[in-house]
């Protein structure tokens, strides 16, 4: 734990728990909307076989990133997570989002 809250440079194990909560409900929450969310597309494993799941893990990663920053703004920790969201995606190459205007 205490590497944890080196790495993420957070002080109290309270803190922690709270990341830890929010982490657990985000990815409850998308993994409960994934189903009608393909549905409303109208993406079935039926349809599309092997590539089902493949596809529908892209479809959610989006909606997973947003409701990550949204759950921890609601539980107070909106600081962290947006940090974490752009270190994320600078990290998989999509940094551009983030770019800060240079004078």
């Amino acid at each position: 734990m205490e590497k944890l809250k080196k790495r993420w440079g957070i002080t109290s194990n309270y803190q922690l728990i709270i990341i830890f909560i929010v982490f657990a409900i985000t990815g409850t929450i998308s993994a409960w909307l994934s189903k009608p969310f393909c549905v409303w597309l109208g993406i079935t494993k039926n349809d599309l076989g092997f590539w089902f799941t493949p596809i529908r893990l892209l479809l959610i990663f989006p909606i997973y990133q947003v409701l990550l920053v949204l759950i921890g703004f609601i539980f107070g920790q909106f600081k962290f997570f947006w940090a974490f969201e752009k270190r994320m995606l600078r990290s998989m190459g999509l940094g551009f989002f983030f770019e800060e205007e240079k004078k």
